[in-house]
């Protein structure tokens, strides 16, 4: 009696299991998009680069922190030492100890680091239904599949569906739900140029820029990449004909 017990446990346990595997949710493959920095030939677009920034600076930085990149950095996406200046100084930076021992606020210049938008990590989890938005300076890096992972996640809310606990749906998340609410809705950007400020315009922008911050040096990468192949060639062209000038003439020799 008792094996049958037994049995039976094990075979409810078994199906149990199953149902809640069958429940688990599975997300969305990621869009795949044509980036202009990938593969061995890759660059970056920096106008692309430009726009995306200001859709992080305007939207993301709202919540988002990016403690790896300096404001001098931004130099090489284009933007001049006076543009770069200018950017730094609208912001206050706190700074001290002074004479007196105290903190100060100052204007920002080209060498501070980006300005995260909480100073505590409490203050951030009170201001974003319970959850620590992450920095975004490696979070092309941080995801597999990055560029093309955020760009599906911040294209992929529908609607702005909210389930009981006010976590918003999203089909492209991990867990299909998160905290953060639709971050882009048309036109909440003002581009410079003629560009649209769609969704989908926007994300990709911001991708770029995300990715530039990620690995600013992929272009010299490339290109020192093609060096070394370049080096590697002549080189092997160089050893094959001097073996073969070398043998032949030890072949020589013995007839």
């Amino acid at each position: 009696m008792m094996l049958v017990k037994n049995i039976l446990a094990v075979f409810y346990a078994f199906l149990f299991a199953n149902s809640v595997c069958a429940e688990e949710f599975v997300p969305l493959p990621n869009k795949k998009i044509n980036w202009s920095f990938d593969g061995a030939t890759g660059s970056f677009n920096r106008e692309s680069i430009q726009r995306g920034y200001k859709v992080y600076k305007e939207v993301c930085a709202a919540c988002h922190s990016m403690n790896r990149v300096a404001f001098r950095n931004l130099q090489d996406i284009g933007f001049s030492e006076e543009d770069v200046k200018q950017i730094a100084a609208s912001y206050q930076v706190k700074d001290g100890p002074n004479d007196l021992g105290e903190m100060f606020d100052r204007p920002g210049i080209p060498s501070d680091y980006f300005i995260a938008p909480f100073n505590t990590k409490e203050a951030a989890i009170a201001s974003n239904n319970g959850a620590v938005p992450p920095d975004l300076s490696l979070i092309i890096k941080a995801r597999h599949d990055g560029a093309n992972y955020v760009y599906s996640l911040l294209t992929g809310y529908r609607n702005g569906e909210q389930d009981e606990s006010g976590l918003y749906f999203n089909p492209y998340f991990p867990t299909g739900k998160l905290a953060m609410a639709p971050p882009l809705s048309e036109g909440i950007v003002e581009y410079d140029d003629t560009r649209q400020a769609t969704v989908e315009n926007m994300a990709y922008d911001v991708v770029n820029f995300l990715q530039w911050a990620a690995e600013p040096e992929l272009e010299r990468r490339h290109k020192l990449g093609f060096k070394v192949v370049a080096y590697f060639v002549i080189l092997t062209v160089f050893v094959v004909l001097t073996n073969k000038r070398t043998w032949s003439k030890l072949y020589k020799k013995k007839k």
